[in-house]
């Protein structure tokens, strides 16, 4: 009986260990957290593709814990405002930071 108490003990420290090992902190994400805002990257460069007249291969996107951050070139003043909305009706997404730059 008190090896049965030993191997449960141990087995929850070790759960309790993967568990907090895998939680997020406000410097980095979570494992699930990583895997959304790869998600919502994908999602958002698939929708500045779809766009008109936004060149995508000069526009960077990141996304940490759902803040995305839009970086690169444009050739129109107006596509940095176009870029930032279209990144703002990808679901997931919490703000934008739009370091866009016109050529």
């Amino acid at each position: 009986m008190t090896k049965t108490k030993l191997m449960t003990a141990l087995l929850a420290a070790v759960m309790m260990t993967a568990v907090v090992g895998c939680a997020s902190t406000s410097k980095t994400e979570g494992t699930g957290e990583y895997f959304d805002d790869s998600w919502i990257t994908t999602k958002v460069k698939s929708a500045i593709l779809n766009e008109p007249g936004l060149k995508s291969a000069e526009i960077n996107v990141e996304t940490f814990k759902g803040t995305v951050q839009l970086s690169g070139f444009v050739k129109q003043k107006e596509d940095i405002a176009k870029a930032a909305a279209v990144t703002r009706t990808v679901k997931g997404v919490k703000d934008v930071k739009n370091n866009l730059i016109q050529k």
